[in-house]
């Protein structure tokens, strides 16, 4: 027994030695093992992944091995059939929220999670054939109608509106994939389509909506030159209300030179009209005294002083040289006393 036993522990270790079968991976390629007999370690999938760009060697026929590709692949679903995934019609097909018919072209670019490899082998996928058709493809073209379909119909209009649900679609998506392997990278649309009564609707619409902008952009136009034209006018009319306010100080202040002069003048004219009315008031009484028949004569010699006096002859009724007394003349005037007159100094 104990030979026998020695027997079976040499072989297996010559067949390790000398039959092992070469197993490589490419450059983004990693390999998992499947042992499909226990001899020294239990039989199944290996939870070990080996390193892509490598060559493994293991004995056949007890071994299986499954590679997988980690590059970033994408999966597009398109309706044109000259290209994407599949060479027909492979547009996603849904309503949106408001009930109209849509066609949208989606790709979807995922990779492999090279650490769960050995989990994708054992409960997922044996390939990434397999797993890109199978899984991916699947959850992919079911997910995104239901978050896609959230929109609008004229939402899809907006560029905005599409990447916030390719975003929550790459959420859902990853959330779905990611404990399979599966890592999403981007959901990316492309065209959209509408039937076409709908389409002819939409832009119909979309002819309108611009003639009312145009029209709000004309209103507002008209109202902000409404409103620059006001505050024209109201600078107008300040200006107006400010010459006019400065013409009234203007003419407030020479009225109130004016004024001043002529209180000024009035109160001189008042106190000369006062000084000459005292004087005549001390002439008045002067000549109410005993010396105002003197005062009367001075005066009257002073006005004649230096004046030529000539008389000449009336016919009847007048003067007449025969019958005047120029004696009793010149003491009327009284001239006759005149040398006897001192004149003041």
């Amino acid at each position: 027994m104990k030979r026998f036993i020695l027997f079976v522990i040499l072989m297996t270790a010559s067949l390790l030695t000398t039959g092992c079968m070469p197993h490589t991976t490419g450059e983004t390629e990693v390999g998992v093992r499947t042992r499909k007999i226990g001899l020294f370690a239990p039989k199944g999938v290996e939870d070990h992944v080996y390193a892509q760009g490598s060559t493994y060697f293991f004995l056949p026929f007890i071994n299986d091995w499954h590679v997988f590709d980690t590059k970033l692949q994408n999966l597009e679903m398109t309706f044109s059939e000259s290209r994407g995934d599949r060479k027909t019609q492979d547009d996603l097909l849904f309503k949106t929220i408001d009930g109209n018919d849509i066609s949208l072209d989606v790709i979807i670019a995922y990779r492999i999670d090279a650490a769960k490899a050995p989990y994708i082998l054992q409960y997922v996928a044996s390939n990434d054939a397999i797993l890109r058709e199978t899984i991916v493809r699947t959850v992919a073209r079911s997910k995104p109608r239901d978050i896609f379909g959230e929109l609008k119909t004229e939402s899809f209009y907006v560029a905005e509106a599409r990447e916030t649900q390719a975003e929550k679609a790459k959420a859902a998506l990853d959330k779905i994939l990611g404990p399979m392997g599966v890592v999403i990278e981007k959901v990316l649309t492309n065209d959209y389509r509408f039937n076409a009564e709908y389409t002819k609707a939409i832009e119909d619409k979309k002819v309108a909506d611009q003639q009312v902008e145009k029209n709000k952009s004309a209103q507002h136009a008209a109202l902000e030159e409404y409103k620059r034209k006001l505050e024209e006018a109201r600078g107008e009319v300040n200006k107006m209300v400010a010459n006019a306010d400065g013409q009234y100080q203007k003419d407030k202040i020479e009225a109130d030179v004016y004024l001043e002069k002529q209180q000024l003048l009035a109160r001189a004219i008042e106190a000369e009209g006062i000084a000459e009315a005292k004087g005549i008031q001390e002439m008045n009484n002067a000549l109410a005294g005993s010396g105002a028949e003197t005062i009367v004569k001075l005066k009257i010699a002073e006005a004649l002083e230096g004046k030529r006096i000539i008389l000449l002859p009336v016919s009847e009724g007048g003067m007449n040289l025969k019958t005047t007394d120029i004696n009793r003349l010149i003491e009327t005037l009284g001239t006759k006393s005149l040398s006897t007159i001192q004149r003041p100094d």
